[in-house]
């Protein structure tokens, strides 16, 4: 019969593997503790938009440019060959352009699902603000505590968005969205920027959990782009999580290489500008 001594060691050991476990595929979509994750679900959300027409062609660019992760949905682990050594995130919430509640995020995964396609980590959507923020709470709460268990990472998306927000940008709001994010479980909270260091700071120290930025709409102006990266970088950020503004680029791989320079390598807006104008 088993000692009380022996179980709780056991159950030391047990709880050990687990963060163990949990730091190690954390380490697979950051490097050096940064992220330049490319998030690639837009498939679901808008249909094979300009830029992920052919979603292989896409990853093997965004791969070959040194993205620490791209964010997919299952279907992709799926029918993709390839992903090199590039982290995977396994989104699990979706809805449509095409739907008439568009900012309703359902569940269409599950962590297990992750778990068998061989991804590293989940991420979960949640609107603040609106009508179906109660759902999306829930949902985050239940993921992240299957996460837990299993000792996987747990990316929250925290979008200020919905009729009871006026300003999505508002240093208060986004401050309450993050935090909320770390409160339920989430191991990185993704978030938008408010647009200056001083403000998104105190985003970044009221929330204990890492925080990434969101790229928002495609933009053409690559010093203004590169500029809030920094921004956000100085005051505390560990990365971002970029879609359009990487995958509509005229060469993503060159987009990843300049972000990569300017996050993980720590240089300057300068030397990612340098990196876009390159030629090679």
């Amino acid at each position: 019969m088993l000692s009380i001594r022996y179980i709780l060691l056991l159950c030391h050991i047990g709880d050990y593997g687990m963060v163990l476990g949990k730091e190690i595929r954390l380490n697979r979509i950051i490097r050096k503790g940064r992220i330049v994750c490319v998030t690639l679900d837009h498939g679901v959300t808008s249909g094979p938009i300009q830029g992920i027409e052919s979603i292989q062609n896409t990853i093997s660019k965004v791969v070959n440019g040194g993205a620490t992760s791209v964010l997919v949905h299952k279907g992709v682990i799926r029918s993709v060959t390839s992903m090199g050594h590039t982290g995977i995130i396994m989104h699990l919430s979706a809805s449509t352009s095409l739907g008439s509640s568009q900012n309703r995020k359902m569940l269409v995964a599950n962590v297990k699902e992750a778990i068998r396609l061989g991804a590293d980590a989940v991420s979960v959507h949640v609107n603040v603000g609106g009508k179906e923020e109660p759902e999306m709470l829930e949902q985050l709460g239940m993921i992240s505590g299957e996460c837990n268990m299993w000792g996987f990472p747990c990316i929250a998306m925290m979008y200020p968005r919905g009729e009871n927000v006026k300003n999505p940008h508002d240093p208060e709001i986004v401050s309450h969205a993050a935090r909320l994010g770390a409160e339920l479980g989430a191991d990185i909270v993704k978030t938008v920027y408010t647009g200056d260091t001083d403000s998104f700071r105190e985003v970044v120290k009221s929330c204990p959990v890492p925080i990434a930025i969101a790229g928002g709409p495609k933009t053409n102006n690559e010093k203004e782009l590169l500029e809030t990266i920094q921004g956000a970088l100085n005051a505390g950020a560990i990365g971002v999580t970029f879609g359009r503004n990487i995958f509509q680029y005229k060469d993503p791989s060159k987009m990843v290489r300049a972000l990569s320079a300017l996050v993980i390598d720590k240089l300057t807006v300068a030397d990612a500008l340098e990196v876009l104008s390159s030629s090679a």
